[in-house]
């Protein structure tokens, strides 16, 4: 619900309603566009002692994830379609509340973590990707650097989004946590 509290862009340094023009995200609640950015309710970064960081690329907004995005993540997590590559199962409702939980740990933990991908135009949550700590068991060549990861809704893959999300959320890691990465990646996952 929105109580009409003037949102400020965390490392942007603008107030959120500074263009006055309101829009609504895909759970529902109002959301305040910027010149160019669709953003969420922001986390009190005193309270949650949570790093803000906001990345632009030419369709998409990246940012860490905050309450808001659960629906569009269950959306996607849910999804069957979503899992053809993996062959697992989708998750519950309640799997996707610790996912969340567990993204947002990692910008208090770490500084770093995966990024909610909004879409510009819309306002819609498309995806998430960044990178993360997530213990594997794979060996200390693999678990002792941080893992690249990304997930695209069915609905919006094949546009390219991943691409766009991934080198901008590498080009930002890159720039302020220079070190070695790891992914996993199913061969077959290819445009």
């Amino acid at each position: 619900m929105d109580d009409g509290a003037p949102l400020i862009l965390k490392g942007v340094g603008q107030p959120a309603d500074l263009y006055g023009i309101k829009g609504s995200n895909v759970c529902g609640h109002t959301s305040l566009i910027t010149q160019d950015a669709v953003c969420a309710r922001l986390p009190d970064e005193e309270k949650h002692g949570t790093p803000w960081v906001m990345i632009e690329t030419p369709r998409l907004i990246l940012r860490p994830h905050v309450l808001d995005d659960y629906n569009g993540l269950c959306a996607m997590f849910g999804d069957p379609d979503f899992y053809r590559l993996s062959g697992l199962t989708p998750q519950s409702p309640e799997e996707v509340w610790h996912r969340l939980l567990r993204y947002m740990g990692h910008w208090t933990a770490f500084g770093w973590g995966l990024f909610a991908a909004i879409e510009k135009d819309t306002g819609r949550f498309v995806g998430d990707t960044g990178l993360a700590d997530f213990h594997r068991g794979l060996g200390p060549t693999f678990d002792l650097s941080p893992e690249a990861a990304w997930a695209i809704t069915p609905a919006c893959q094949g546009r390219g989004y991943a691409l766009e999300a991934v080198r901008a959320a590498h080009d930002w890691f890159d720039a302020t946590h220079p070190q070695r990465t790891v992914c996993i990646i199913d061969p077959s996952n290819t445009p």
